[in-house]
């Protein structure tokens, strides 16, 4: 079962952003989702079904978000490293 999750905002923001309706809304989805990925609420591919786009297209678009594909800390590479 999907579920919907309706924001308001006003009618006017998606042009004071300098954007269309339609694009305020894409990206504002792009953004929950790529926040959520961030804080390990999601994985690559839950995020990406989210907003319909297969896990690469997802991930390749994180730069744009300033967020890194991978957050290993220094103790968890070396740690993988050790492991492998």
């Amino acid at each position: 079962m999907m579920h919907q999750l309706t924001v308001e905002y006003p009618e006017t923001l998606p042009d004071a952003v300098g954007s269309t309706s339609e694009q305020f809304e894409q990206e504002a989805k792009w953004a929950m989702a790529v926040k959520l990925f961030e804080m390990k609420r999601l994985s690559s591919g839950m995020a990406a079904a989210l907003i319909g786009v297969d896990r690469v297209t997802f991930l390749l678009k994180l730069a744009d978000y300033g967020v890194p594909m991978i957050d290993l800390t220094e103790a968890d590479l070396l740690s993988d490293l050790a492991s492998a």
